[in-house]
């Protein structure tokens, strides 16, 4: 006969005073945890009840007899925010207080007890609470109202919000562990789930699925709202024409990323357009409007000399007052490490103040005003770029000065094509090629012809930067070119020296040509000199002769280093053309002779591999030998794997410091960077490396619009 299974039999609960019931020592909580007594008495008092009766224990006297008097081992931080509610006089004294009574006959301490009840206790899935606050929220209770019911900030109200509106997909792979919390917060950049779902599939799948890459991932379309273009145009402006900008509630994300591109194009080209028609009224021939331009894009053009606009008498005493303040805070300020806030505001108003008057527009003729023209574009910080008074070759022409000596009016044709100029603006994304895509399979297919041609463009001005700090080669690269040119008139065509002196122009804008280390060099060196010379051209003569020889050697150097000509160019195999395939090599060889002389180094040059300038332009084998010779097999085979893609950044990070060059910017006789010996392949991609390898990583910066060639 089976034995009959004893039924559990449940101790009893019942309301008592709160008099009643003493704090018990046999209590195991005694560190702070969790909110505090306080918020605690608040969410009871907002309540009024308590969600969990107290576990008491009666007191017996030392006969053994119960005294009326209970101790409480299990809910002590609800008993403590019930005194602090008597304390406050929002409770009575005698109030009831649902409890549940434990028999003091058990085997089991009321230390168990204490223990159990906060041992078992399993804290509420942070899903199940992001669908909770969802909830209250679709039951009309405002942000504001759910921070104050749960004693949190209203900031963490909108994540927790943000993060119950993530995909369903997504939210049942963290319901099931397959994806991080933090993984997760990265999808609240978007609210677009089959965006994010797409996004999720692809990380998942190729290993790049830490927070920051799967957040590049979602932005990869957007702009940063850093960049030059939000600034000018202003986010509130972007925002009020209806575009969407992305915000990261977890992470600082510098004003967040917009989302509508196109929308943002075209707001910049009406306020660029506006700026234009505004200058057109000014009389000038042409204005060409762009985001920004090419380097080198004034080379060949005539620059008009201005005169500053003179102040007015209020002009000059606002200036005056300004540049006073401007001097008193500095004084005052000199000795301190850091300025307060409020001061260092200030500086940066007066500095924008003054620069106002600064750069106030120079006057020119109005006969040199009907033949030239006006670049407008985007500076750095996002303000309007206005550069007036530049002459084109073709509008020196002498019929030009027998219009104006005629007194033609040619207002309004002159702003139809400025007008048309405007129109016309055309806009790049960073340069991007138009080839068609290559076969990533065939490693013998050659570098296309445009990459060499950018490539060669950056050996080019950095080949300029380096013949304009060596005068002695400078010099005898010219005396080199002068002698061909006297005694082998055959064969003067294929110097890399193209005295005229006739600067050349990169046929292709590479990226960051712009921004190289030696543009700027070029450009300051210049800068300089254009400010020791006079201003007049029947002046130069007695300047130059003022100048002694080093002086001269050097200024010799800079103006020869402009006819520097090492870039690559495609010729047609028949030799039909501009130029013949012979000499494009003889100019190329010598350029090796020259770079070679000069001492020239791309690497000390500041070009580096990247996504933008090669690797992301080349085939997969093209990037794993790039790999493989600068940091080994192993290095290579870490990527060989991945789609070309994540292949080309994992890629510009390994070979990041590494001093490797592709052919076009080696010396002829030079070989590439010894790679590590095997079993020293650097650090980890990424995606393989621990916790503190890829704490290294960075972010790539958002590429930058220039203008069209």
């Amino acid at each position: 006969m089976a034995k009959a299974v004893q039924k559990i039999k449940l101790s009893p609960s019942r309301d008592i005073p709160l008099n009643k019931l003493v704090l018990s020592q046999k209590n195991v909580r005694r560190i702070k945890a969790g909110i505090s007594i306080e918020d605690l008495a608040e969410d009871i008092a907002h309540r009024e009840k308590l969600l969990q009766s107290l576990y008491v224990l009666p007191i017996l006297d030392p006969e053994g007899q119960e005294t009326g008097m209970f101790e409480v081992p299990a809910g002590g931080r609800r008993y403590r925010a019930l005194e602090l509610l008597v304390k406050q006089k929002r409770l009575a004294k005698t109030a009831p207080v649902p409890c549940i009574i434990g028999d003091m006959g058990t085997e089991i301490t009321a230390e168990e007890d204490s223990l159990a009840e906060n041992v078992h206790r399993v804290a509420l899935h942070p899903l199940d609470q992001f669908r909770a606050f969802q909830t209250l929220r679709e039951q009309g209770r405002s942000e504001e109202d759910i921070a104050a019911i749960f004693f949190v900030s209203v900031n963490v109200v909108k994540q927790r919000l943000r993060l119950a509106a993530v995909s369903p997909k997504l939210l049942d792979v963290y319901a099931e562990d397959g994806m991080s919390l933090e993984q997760l917060m990265t999808f609240s950049v978007t609210g677009d789930h089959a965006r994010q779902e797409q996004v999720w599939e692809n990380v998942n799948k190729s290993g790049y699925d830490e927070p920051y890459q799967i957040r590049r991932v979602l932005t990869e379309s957007t702009v940063n709202a850093s960049d030059k273009r939000v600034r000018l145009v202003g986010l509130a402006a972007y925002e009020a024409a209806g575009g969407n900008v992305l915000h990261d509630l977890f992470e600082e994300d510098g004003g967040g990323w917009l989302q509508d591109v196109a929308l943002l194009e075209r707001l910049v080209a009406e306020k660029l357009r506006t700026e234009a028609e505004e200058i057109a009224a000014e009389g000038w021939k042409w204005i060409e409007v762009g985001a920004s331009f090419p380097y080198g894009h004034d080379h060949g053009l005539r620059r008009l000399e201005g005169v500053l606009v003179d102040l007015t008498s209020e002009e000059q005493a606002s200036l005056d007052a300004l540049q006073a303040e401007y001097d008193a805070l500095q004084a005052k300020f000199e000795d301190a490490d850091e300025l307060p806030d409020d001061v260092d505001v200030r500086f940066g108003e007066l500095e924008e103040a003054l620069a106002v008057f600064e750069n106030r527009p120079d006057i020119f003729k109005p006969a040199e005003v009907s033949g030239a023209g006006v670049f407008v574009s985007i500076d750095s910080e996002g303000r309007l770029s206005v550069d007036r008074g530049y002459v084109r070759p073709e509008d020196e022409a002498p019929a030009a000065a027998f219009d104006v000596e005629r007194g033609t009016d040619t207002s309004s044709t002159e702003g139809q094509e400025a007008g048309a100029s405007v129109q016309r603006a055309a806009i790049s994304v960073g340069g991007a090629s138009t080839e068609p895509e290559e076969d990533d399979e065939d490693p013998a297919r050659p570098l296309p012809d445009r990459l060499i041609i950018e490539l060669t463009a950056h050996r080019t001005l950095a080949l300029r930067n380096a013949l304009g700090e060596n005068p002695a080669i400078a010099f005898q690269a010219v005396l080199h070119n002068l002698v061909l040119t006297a005694f082998y008139r055959f064969t003067s065509s294929g110097s890399c020296l193209e005295i005229g002196l006739r600067t050349p122009t990169f046929p292709a804008q590479a990226p960051g040509l712009r921004e190289s280390v030696s543009a700027k060099a070029v450009e300051a060196r210049h800068e300089s000199w254009k400010a020791r010379l006079p201003k007049s051209e029947n002046d130069l003569w007695d300047a130059l002769t003022a100048l002694d020889g080093g002086a001269q050697a050097s200024l010799f150097a800079h103006c020869a280093s402009f006819a520097v000509n090492a870039v690559y160019e495609p010729a047609n195999r028949y030799n039909q053309g501009r130029v013949s395939a012979h000499g494009v090599r003889t100019r190329l060889d010598q350029a090796n002779v020259l770079a070679r002389a000069a001492g020239l180094d791309m690497v000390q040059a500041g070009w580096r591999p990247t996504v933008d300038n090669y690797l992301g332009r080349v085939t997969k084998p093209r990037i794993l030998e790039a790999v493989r010779e600068a940091k080994g097999e192993s290095s290579a085979q870490l990527i060989d794997h991945l789609k070309k893609a994540d292949m080309a950044k994992e890629a510009e990070r390994l070979l990041d410091g590494s001093g490797w060059l592709p052919e076009p910017l080696r010396l002829a006789d030079s070989s590439p960077s010894s790679a590590e010996p095997e079993g020293e392949a650097g650090p980890l991609p990424e995606f393989l490396a621990g916790e503190e390898d890829s704490a290294n990583g960075s972010d790539e910066h958002p590429q930058q619009l220039d203008a069209a060639e």
